[in-house]
């Protein structure tokens, strides 16, 4: 397995979402990396709740949002551990799962950096 990691944000992605607002206005950017920074810490503690009780379908269920809404944000990092993890906490215990969950909040913290650079927050 190689040890390269995508970069943070996908400009691309960035751009399309530019690209769906009003030209030369970034309020819908805005306002989708704001909801992208509010929910994710949200979801990543429902993973942890999950895995506290044992609770296989949340767990699963949060991973997936945040692979959903970090693709659509271009946090590539982010995505490609929580698809890891959804598809992982199917089959493995939770807290084998522990390292990987960690790498998530480091993905998303660097992530939320580089998303409130874009947004100039």
């Amino acid at each position: 397995m190689s040890n390269i990691q995508p970069p943070d944000l996908d400009p691309e992605a960035i751009e399309n979402l530019r690209s769906l607002g009003e030209e030369g206005d970034d309020t819908f950017l805005r306002e989708i990396i704001g909801i992208y920074l509010a929910d994710t810490p949200l979801r990543l503690a429902d993973i942890r709740s999950a895995a506290a009780k044992g609770d296989a379908g949340l767990y699963t269920r949060a991973a997936h949002t945040i692979k959903g809404s970090s693709s659509n944000v271009g946090a590539l990092a982010v995505r490609n551990i929580a698809e890891q993890l959804e598809k992982r906490s199917r089959v493995e215990p939770h807290t084998s799962l522990e390292p990987l969950l960690a790498d998530l909040e480091t993905a998303f913290a660097r992530a939320a950096s580089a998303l409130r650079g874009v947004i100039g927050g």
